[in-house]
């Protein structure tokens, strides 16, 4: 379980696919403190930590995921590339603050930018995904002042409508997440509000 408060950007050194398997290698300064094992959100994908490498003198240290069919065909992951930026966060320590909301690091589908717009310092983003009528009865829809986690960063939903929401992104998130790089016809990742699926799903029984 995650809290969407990402801890800094991992960069893909090497991606090698195996199977219907996509293995990508990256660094980031907390990989001398991963384990074999631990879960790590990618993009707010949660993701195995496969092997982990020493530094080299032609690379730093670095850690290698394993992203599944089903991952990948729900995520932005396999539109990676070596040198891409990747929002990371280890999984959330039960004695602390929830300074998020509850991730699960289950990605839902992805979304796309369809407008960004400055906000005198920050900045807004639009997204949009596909209606699909049936997605929202499972509670797969965003609502306003509701919680959204875009690329693994916990956000606050604005102005929703059927198949789009927006979001503002202050100047520290959008200088130290790949929010950096997002621009329109950019691919994100989105998770809905797991408390709103449980509603959805108790409204149904």
């Amino acid at each position: 379980m995650f809290s969407g408060i990402i801890e800094e950007f991992a960069t893909v050194v090497a991606i090698r696919k195996d199977r219907e398997n996509i293995d990508f290698t990256l660094t980031c300064s907390f990989v001398c403190e991963l384990t074999i094992d631990q879960s790590v959100a990618h993009n707010g994908v949660c993701l195995t930590v496969v092997s982990i490498e020493p530094a080299t003198a032609n690379r730093p240290a670095c850690y290698t995921v394993t992203a599944m069919k089903e991952t990948l065909d729900r995520s932005n992951l396999g539109l990676l590339k070596v040198g891409d930026k990747v929002n990371v966060e280890r999984s959330m320590l039960m004695n602390g603050r929830l300074d998020g909301h509850i991730v699960q690091g289950h990605v839902d589908q992805t979304a796309t930018c369809v407008d960004v717009q400055d906000a005198d310092g920050s900045t807004y983003f639009t997204f949009s995904y596909p209606y699909d009528a049936e997605m929202v009865r499972h509670g797969y829809f965003t609502v306003d002042k509701g919680s959204v986690t875009v690329n693994g960063v916990s956000l606050t939903v604005c102005r929703p409508t059927r198949d789009t929401f927006q979001v503002a992104i202050i100047p520290y998130t959008f200088e130290h997440t790949n929010f950096c790089d997002i621009h329109i016809g950019t691919v994100v990742n989105i998770e809905f509000d797991i408390i709103g699926k449980y509603i959805a799903r108790m409204q149904q029984l």
